[in-house]
């Protein structure tokens, strides 16, 4: 009886809750709103506007929204259903259009279907590619615009005056639409320009923001002080944007404002001032632009700060200040390349919520404070390139999230063993170069389980010999060896490591020796150093790919190879102080329009220079001394308008004297003796030839005739070096190489060599021609005058 009974209570309840779901479902298809007809055939008609390109979009997560999207009389026809649609659920209106990381590639045009849309209210079409398209003016259409989010999707040209009709905005962000370089994919070039009338106008009229990203816009002007008036603001992203002036502090006083970015606005002035009560701040960064001053110790009322970045300001000299101690809540904290000097503060060690820590380029001593090993959520820590001294802490085991470390550039001495790193498995850049350390013997950590780098720097730290581990680093990118006491031949393995991934490579300044593969190991090198080695063989062929190539004082002999012409992209070449010889190739004078240096000296290369070189040449330094080449000077060289340190010396070329080179603007420095020049040197044109002319050795030829006046008046920097140089990025590093000009001059019979030349030096070697007896003058230079040696 008792089971019958729950039979038919069950079943009672099984029809009671089948209704309410059937009841509940009613309801819903009643609230559902329908879809307005004009509004699904527009918004067809936006997505047959654009195609599907996976390329368009770069976040992970991105997919094609608009698939969803179906004509009617289709399954899910109704537009409000659709993926990224948004609709009134009273109207039925469209309000919201969300189509951030959709795949969308093509233009956006004043009368796409899209501006039909007036009901809008929320708009997002972030993370696409309109390809250069302007932001249309017809945006104006949209008066219930609250939310315009057209970030990173290669809008192009003038923001529209209209955007600033749309006063009920609170969220604009127009960020980080902008062109990649191919050569510096890490300095993006923006896109979008704002006038300075647009900006004043767009922060007059749109008075309910609380969002404003307009980083990466070209704005060139000064920051509105009307920004003062925005009261509802909470985030102020203004990075990149040319912005000069002096920043209105009174935006610092925004009872709201949590976020404020205005970094790398190098002529942007600004202070901090004295926070007088509490503020929201949350991240404060003001990095690479010109605040001065000091950082207030009011700054300890900022106590919901989280991330503060001050790099490369003109912050005062001093101690770095104990106030940051009291931000407990930082997690990134950078205030590297400014003043800041003096041991590094106890009272940072409050610290502790920090992953990223930066004090880098300035002027720090003494040892580096072994609380830091409380830091255990750190994955980023910088102390390079000051004047730190002791050892590094055992505590630095703790720090297991480690990722990155910077100590290079220090006074740091001690034993380091690389299995004191055994914890920090997710340790991919180490840079310990140019300390005082001394490394374990191999045998310690021939089997310690080592991390895989990326980015090692290990130059100049007493290495006798290329670290084991190695053998088992597959993903290296860049390696830095220079300077150490490595010896022998390169280990076999060594020519497997990173065989895809690295990218440079400096083993310069030791004594390695051997010859390279014949078939180049490293297939994406950038860089690549080998001076100052005992190399032997022929020269290493690098891939086209490589920018810079340092391989002189070695004993690479034979031929260059032809196939060195294939390296397009080269910028700097240096084999001098080699044994190479015969011919050079002639693709030398145009192989790679970037090359700016090309230094061949004391090799015993034969035949004639290269005789072609381009216009628009970008070389500034060729230095082609001590071979055996002979024969006329090609007369394209005076394309090479860049052109400022030319050395010919001491080869057999025979030529008249090369004023046509006088044309040249930049030339500072031309060196021709010890070969069999000849002639009368022809009457130079004041202030047209030879504008910049500062040193000219002419000894040791057979000139003949009147001297010439070839030095225009000029004035220069007298306590600066001349030098020229190369510079380029490499994973967002940047790397350069300089070279300083050097020069022989005789002096009372004796050659004298000058390794470094002042720009305020000038001076005139005619010693041992055939010219004209004029007034004699043998005694040597001073730093500031002219030396005019004029033995007959």
């Amino acid at each position: 009886m008792g089971i019958h009974l729950s039979i038919r209570m069950l079943s009672k309840l099984l029809v009671l809750l089948l209704f309410h779901l059937v009841v509940a479902n009613f309801v819903d298809s009643l609230q559902q709103p329908s879809c307005h007809d004009e509004e699904r055939s527009a918004l067809l008609q936006f997505k047959e506007s654009f195609i599907i390109d996976k390329s368009a979009s770069r976040y992970d997560g991105a997919y094609p929204k608009v698939s969803s999207w179906k004509p009617a009389g289709g399954g899910n026809s109704s537009c409000c259903s659709w993926d990224g649609v948004e609709c009134d659920e009273m109207t039925g209106h469209v309000i919201g259009l969300n189509l951030s990381s959709s795949y969308l590639y093509g233009s956006l045009d004043f009368n796409s279907s899209l501006f039909s849309l007036v009901h809008l209210q929320r708009l997002s079409l972030s993370d696409n590619n309109f390809n250069y398209s302007q932001i249309p003016s017809s945006i104006r259409n949209f008066p219930s615009l609250t939310h315009l989010d057209l970030s990173a999707s290669v809008f192009s040209g003038q923001v529209p005056s209209e955007v600033s009709y749309l006063s009920k905005l609170t969220y604009l962000d127009l960020c980080c639409n902008f062109r990649e370089i191919e050569t510096s994919p890490d300095d993006p070039q923006g896109l979008l320009k704002l006038q300075p009338s647009n900006m004043r106008s767009l922060v007059q009229n749109l008075t309910s923001l609380e969002t404003l990203s307009l980083d990466f816009v070209n704005i060139s002007s000064i920051i509105p002080v009307s920004l003062t008036n925005l009261s509802f603001l909470t985030s102020l992203y203004l990075k990149e944007c040319n912005l000069f002036g002096e920043f209105p502090v009174g935006i610092f006083n925004l009872q709201n404002l949590k976020v404020l970015s205005v970094r790398y606005n190098q002529d942007l002035i600004g202070y901090f001032p004295e926070f007088n009560r509490s503020s929201p701040l949350v991240v404060l960064k003001v990095a690479f632009t010109r605040f001065f001053g000091q950082i207030p110790s009011s700054f300890e009322k900022l106590n919901s700060l989280q991330e503060l970045d001050v790099a490369q300001c003109n912050f005062s000299e001093g101690l770095v200040p104990s106030a940051l101690g009291n931000l407990r809540q930082l997690t990134y904290l950078d205030i590297s390349a400014n003043k800041f000097g003096g041991p590094i503060p106890d009272s940072l060690a409050n610290l502790t919520q920090l992953t990223v820590f930066r004090i880098s380029t300035s002027y720090l001593t003494g040892p580096i404070p072994s609380w830091l090993g409380n830091f255990r959520k750190l994955v980023y820590l910088d102390f390079a390139f000051n004047h730190l001294t002791g050892s590094i802490p055992a505590s630095f085991s703790n720090l297991t999230n480690l990722e990155i470390l910077y100590l290079h550039v220090n006074n740091l001495s001690g034993v380091v063993d690389f299995q004191m790193f055994e914890k920090q498995q997710n340790l991919y850049q180490l840079q310990l170069s140019w300390n005082n350390f001394e490394f374990v013997a191999e045998s310690n950590i021939m089997n310690a389980t080592v991390q895989q780098f990326t980015i090692l720097g290990l130059s100049s730290c007493n290495l006798k010999e290329v670290p084991y581990f190695l053998r088992n680093q597959t993903g290296l990118e860049r390696l830095e060896m220079s300077g150490n006491k490595i010896h022998g031949e390169l280990p076999n393995w060594m020519w497997n490591i990173g065989k895809e991934t690295l990218v440079f490579l400096d083993i310069s300044g030791n004594l390695i020796s051997g010859e390279f593969p014949a078939v180049f190991p490293w297939v994406n090198l950038i860089g690549l150093r080998l001076s100052v080695n005992n190399f032997h063989g022929r020269l290493p062929i690098p891939p086209p790919s490589l920018l810079e190539y340092g391989a002189d004082n070695n004993n690479f002999t034979g031929e260059i190879s032809p196939l060195l012409c294939n390296m397009s992209s080269l910028r700097f070449l240096d084999v001098s102080k080699n044994n190479l010889s015969g011919m050079l190739p002639q693709c030398f004078g145009n192989f790679s329009d970037g090359l700016i240096l090309l230094l061949l000296g004391s090799n015993s290369f034969q035949g004639m220079m290269p005789q072609s070189y381009n216009n628009g040449s970008n070389l500034q330094m060729i230095d082609v001394s001590h071979n055996q080449l002979e024969g006329q000077l090609p007369r394209s060289l005076a394309n090479c308008v860049k052109l400022e340190y030319l050395v010919l010396s001491n080869n057999q070329f025979s030529d008249v004297f090369p004023i046509w080179l006088g044309t040249l603007p930049e030339l500072k420095l031309l060196a021709m003796r010890h070969n069999r020049f000849n002639g009368v040197i022809g009457q130079s044109r004041t202030n047209v030839d030879f504008p910049k002319l500062r040193i000219l050795d002419l000894s040791y030829n057979n000139f003949t005739g009147e001297i010439p006046p070839l030095f225009p008046d000029i004035t220069v920097n007298k306590s600066t070096y001349m030098y020229a140089g190369v510079g380029y990025e490499i994973n967002g590093f940047y790397v350069g190489r300089s070279v300083d000009y050097s020069i022989t001059l005789a002096i009372k019979g004796l050659d004298l060599y000058y390794s470094k030349v002042r720009e305020g030096f000038a001076a005139i070697d005619i010693s041992n021609n055939k010219f004209e007896e004029q007034a004699v003058r043998t005694d040597p230079p001073t730093t500031d005058e002219a030396y005019i040696p004029w033995e007959l």
